[in-house]
């Protein structure tokens, strides 16, 4: 598991869990700093000591070969991957080098000294200097709220007022800085590895025109080299996809952040300061405590925490909530306070005080209190709005027209798909193209009116304004699983299978549109529109999680994968799914069985991806055949569980001569 995504929407609640993820975050940008300043210090020394160069080289062969890189999310990437292990190749490079015996000059200033300094200083430098002032607003936010929930009910109301809006105003810019601090965190975090791994690349080319026999050590090393370019570019691609993403979504949060609060476990969390009783002449002090409540089970948590003290967690207090009464001004010294009873304690009440009015209201809604004026703390999730788009006959229309305008107008444009047309050109094109009245009129082929790159995005447009993208919500986590493990082949079986568990008119509109990306990547020579431009182009397009969080964000690049796979194998993907012959498993000897190659006369697939062969009417015994299950992952076969003798031999008496039983049917497990 790499390092947990740092959501937005957590910058607003501040929590514990929220600041440790921080910390790792900052900790591992920390030891990604000691190591580049190390490796820059290592590199220093094969330029100045020449004599040294062998034991420089193993050192820095050992440095290559201890590293490797912290991601976010679950699961890396496959060019991720070959990029992490590339410093473990490139380590292994230089052992071979050292056996070289000849002195060689070595000039890596300007190719790898003054890039890693330039990253390290300018990118891994301001995250330090971002920390300096999310640490410093942080002590002064807090120590102003202490201060001003210390001020005394009984002052003026104007001067409550005011100070009600200088620590409003404070604990804004406090969270506009968050924001700012965890998006920069994460961008660092991504931007690093093709950072990092480029000027090293640039390095190991120097190096080849340098030594004695560079030319040969280049021809060997040229494939990878090709292939990790090409690795380095796809990350780089998909780095700018997710940053403006994360970008619009930071936008999103930035202007309604209540409207984007994420689903929890609990009815209401957050900050509490909690009275806490002393003996005489000791009066009482406030502690401030995260609190969770589940409204279902009455049941309250709260927990110590104090930023001051280093953000450790103290020992948690559980107690189940009898009744929640508001406390007046002229009862207590503070304000926004309320007090809460225990059912399991009683007798025993805890005053606890809000950070402002506004929460008060909200914490007393939800524990029952007597002003419920707000709506809970977690809101439900806003649907996006329906767009005018449909999957309809008249979106097929729209989607064979572009297709075939593009195919015959513009397949070898530079960028096709990725240059984007002017934003009104194109949704006036999209308006007249879905309004039936005008449709028919339109000549995208011949009519010099339209641009190719208006056409495109129109076409892009229409299919982000369906209500639900193509490969619909309900199987957008089926999608990614897949992409993110397991061999191409399984991949491959993966994909295919979920395509068609997708709707008819899904699955129709998909096979058209994939077909048609399939050329447009065949003439990639000219349009320079790779199989990968395409996934980076058409991932968020055909696929979009329900809820917009960071996570799901960092999920795009596997989506660019998932349509990657269908563009490379559309014929494959695209075939009907059929079963296949497979050996029985030893256990089953005694009752041998040939599978042989055509169709079964019957099957059926039920929810759990279990094919289900059942004897017809004509069969009239009535007994349910053996169930098909997927076997282990690492397997492409079948297991068939023959129960009793009968089963088998009415399986053999079923199956024709000729039928096949095909792996694709079914996901790994």
């Amino acid at each position: 598991m790499g390092l947990q995504p740092l959501e937005f929407s957590d910058c607003y609640l501040d929590s514990p869990w929220f600041r440790e993820r921080i910390r790792a975050h900052e900790a591992e940008l920390e030891r990604t700093n000691k190591f580049i300043k190390e490796l820059i210090k290592d590199g220093k020394n094969l330029i100045a000591a020449t004599k040294t160069l062998s034991a420089a080289q193993r050192k820095f062969a050992h440095s290559l070969r201890d590293f490797k890189f912290e991601f976010i999310g679950d699961a890396e990437t496959d060019d991720e991957r070959c990029i992490d292990a590339s410093l473990r190749e490139f380590s292994n490079f230089l052992k071979n080098l050292e056996e070289q015996r000849e002195i060689m000059a070595l000039s890596v200033t300007e190719t790898l000294i003054k890039p890693l300094e330039k990253f390290r200083k300018e990118q891994l430098g301001a995250v330090k200097e971002e920390k300096k002032k999310f640490d410093k607003e942080t002590e002064r936010n807090y120590s102003l709220i202490d201060k001003h929930l210390n001020l005394s009910a009984k002052k003026k109301d104007s001067h409550l007022q005011e100070a009600d809006i200088q620590v409003e105003q404070n604990r804004q810019h406090f969270y506009e800085l968050s924001l700012e601090y965890v998006c920069k965190l994460q961008e660092i975090q991504e931007r690093k590895k093709f950072e990092f791994v480029e000027p090293m690349l640039s390095f190991f080319q120097g190096m080849f025109t340098f030594y004695h026999q560079g030319h040969e050590l280049a021809k060997d090393f040229n494939h990878y080299k090709m292939e990790l370019q090409i690795n380095i570019q796809n990350t780089r691609n998909r780095f700018e996809g997710t940053r403006s993403e994360v970008e619009e979504l930071m936008n999103k949060i930035r202007q309604n952040p209540k409207d984007h609060k994420r689903a929890s476990q609990f009815t209401a969390e957050g900050y509490l300061y909690v009275q806490e009783k002393r003996p005489p002449p000791f009066g009482s002090s406030w502690v401030k405590h995260y609190c969770m409540y589940r409204k279902a089970a009455k049941k309250f948590t709260m927990i110590p925490f104090e930023h001051r003290s280093g953000g450790k967690l103290g020992d948690g207090e559980v107690f189940f909530l009898k009744e929640c009464i508001r406390r007046h001004t002229d009862s207590i010294d503070r304000r926004f306070c309320f007090d809460v009873e225990a059912a399991d304690r009683p007798g025993i009440s805890l005053t606890m005080q809000a950070f402002s009015e506004e929460e008060r209201k909200q914490w007393l809604e939800v524990l029952g209190g007597k002003e419920a004026l707000f709506p809970s703390f977690n809101r439900a999730i806003i649907p996006r709005p329906e767009g005018s788009a449909q999957l309809d006959k008249m979106g097929f229309t729209i989607l064979r027209k572009c297709i075939r305008a593009v195919e015959t107008r513009g397949i070898n444009d530079q960028g096709l798909y990725r240059v984007v047309g002017v934003s009104s050109k194109v949704q006036r094109l999209l308006s007249m193209l879905m309004d039936v009245k005008t449709c028919n009129e339109v000549d995208l082929e011949n009519s010099v009116d339209w641009e190719v790159k208006t056409i495109t995005s129109a076409l892009k447009q229409y299919l982000r304004s369906l209500p639900e993208p193509l490969m619909t919500y309900e199987l957008h986590g089926d999608f990614i699983v897949p992409a993110k493990s397991g061999s191409p082949e399984s991949r491959v079986n993966a994909i295919h299978f979920l395509v068609h568990k997708l709707p008819e008119k899904n699955k129709e509109m998909l096979d058209i549109l994939v077909k048609h990306l399939t050329n447009v990547s065949n003439h990639s020579k000219q349009n320079l529109m790779t199989v990968a431009n395409l996934g980076v182009v058409f991932g968020p397009t055909l696929m979009r999680p329900q809820e917009e969080t960071v996570a799901a964000i960092m999920d795009l690049k596997f989506q660019n994968i998932v349509v990657e796979i269908l563009i490379e194998n559309h014929e494959k993907v695209t075939v009907p799914v059929f079963l296949r012959r497979t050996p029985l498993p030893a256990a089953w000897t005694r009752f041998p069985l040939r599978l042989p190659r055509l169709p079964l006369p019957l099957g059926t697939l039920d929810q759990t991806g279990t094919t289900c062969l059942q004897t017809g009417a004509a069969s009239g015994t009535g007994h349910p055949l053996p169930q098909v299950r997927p076997d282990h992952p690492q397997s492409s076969g079948l297991t068939l569980n023959l129960q009793p003798h009968r089963a088998a031999a009415q399986l053999l008496h079923l199956l024709h001569p000729n039928c096949h039983l095909s792996p694709s049917l079914f996901l790994p497990l």
